[in-house]
């Protein structure tokens, strides 16, 4: 995916989502005697802007369509994931969606006891032997890592320092912070890279002080991954003078004179078609879905019809063209991040 010119729909991602699942471009409407019935099941908040928003927004559009009954569980805590999800199969939906890295090894467990149903973990394939009906996913986190932190270095002004700010302590979030750290030093050389895991992803507050703290340390330019801990860590930055990254979301809106960019992550539209893929017959179990950055992530800043891939004002052309140049060679391949996972 070329990002420049960057089509802001998201046809690529589902062309890539489909071969994955086995369709052609977006699947077709499946009506049939009996709904399809999908449960999606979430640590966070679906008010949370971002990660959890985005795939409740998805779930909630196969709920508007024919043939899909939807339901959905919200702030679980890790030590009711495997009783949720053993009740929503026992009560017999068709696919359940485990949204986050705290879900791989319960439905691993889980899977197996229910042939009959399907299962998707939005997190790395686990360590434990394939199962026909659980699917997992490497959204190209280490990878929109890597071009966080080398579109952060680009924009810096003082290319002293930059930083990341993490949600939970957990080794998604470990390696991110690894890749955005190698990106932003690999791209501008003699620039630091600072990254703090805070552990938690519905704590503003630790944000904000992860935010300042690198700020005190010299970044000004901080990227997160941390749902709503990630927005105290973007007003942190913006209150501290800082440019900022978005992420999961656009995230414009939450400081339009300091945001670089987002990175939108195309989490509606996988569970669009995730839905369409169990009510096809052609869900894809037994291995790891794994899209290119370009077809799982979009950088984007402004709304609407104004929107583009990057606030111009905050870099220079020769800049611009740099990150639009690492950002294709991710997504094609040609730059690997694969150490950093």
């Amino acid at each position: 995916m070329s990002i420049q010119n960057v089509p802001l729909g998201r046809r690529k991602f589902l062309g890539g989502l489909g071969a994955a699942i086995g369709l052609s471009g977006w699947p077709s409407l499946a009506i049939s005697a009996q709904p399809t019935r999908i449960a999606l099941v979430m640590v966070g908040s679906i008010s949370d802007g971002g990660w959890n928003q985005l795939a409740y927004e998805g779930l909630n559009d196969l709920k508007g369509q024919p043939g899909f009954k939807t339901a959905y569980v919200e702030n679980l805590t890790q030590a009711r994931i495997p009783e949720v999800v053993r009740g929503y199969a026992d009560d017999g939906f068709d696919l359940i969606i485990g949204h986050g890295y705290e879900f791989g090894a319960a439905l691993g467990e889980i899977a197996p006891e229910y042939p009959g149903q399907f299962f998707f973990a939005t997190t790395f394939q686990s360590d434990a032997s394939p199962q026909p009906n659980l699917q997992f996913a490497d959204m190209a986190y280490t990878v929109v890592a890597y071009a966080a932190g080398a579109l952060a270095a680009l924009s810096s002004e003082k290319k002293f320092a930059v930083g990341f700010v993490g949600g939970g302590d957990n080794p998604t979030q470990q390696s991110m912070s690894r890749a955005f750290i190698a990106g932003a030093q690999a791209t501008v050389p003699g620039i630091k890279g600072l990254g703090i895991v805070t552990g938690h992803y519905d704590n503003p507050s630790k944000g904000k002080e992860a935010a300042l703290t690198m700020i005190g340390n010299g970044a000004d330019v901080i990227w997160h991954a941390a749902d709503v801990t990630g927005l105290g860590a973007l007003q942190g930055a913006a209150a501290g003078g800082v440019r900022v990254i978005g992420c999961y979301a656009n995230q414009t809106a939450l400081a339009p004179s300091n945001m670089v960019s987002s990175f939108l992550m195309n989490l509606h539209t996988m569970i669009t078609s995730l839905g369409h893929s169990v009510a096809n017959g052609q869900f894809a179990g037994g291995k790891e879905w794994a899209p290119s950055v370009g077809e799982a992530w979009t950088p984007i800043y402004g709304e609407g019809d104004n929107a583009t891939d990057l606030n111009t004002a905050l870099l220079d052309d020769v800049s611009v063209k740099r990150f639009r140049q690492i950002f294709n060679d991710l997504a094609s391949g040609k730059l690997s991040t694969d150490s950093y996972r």
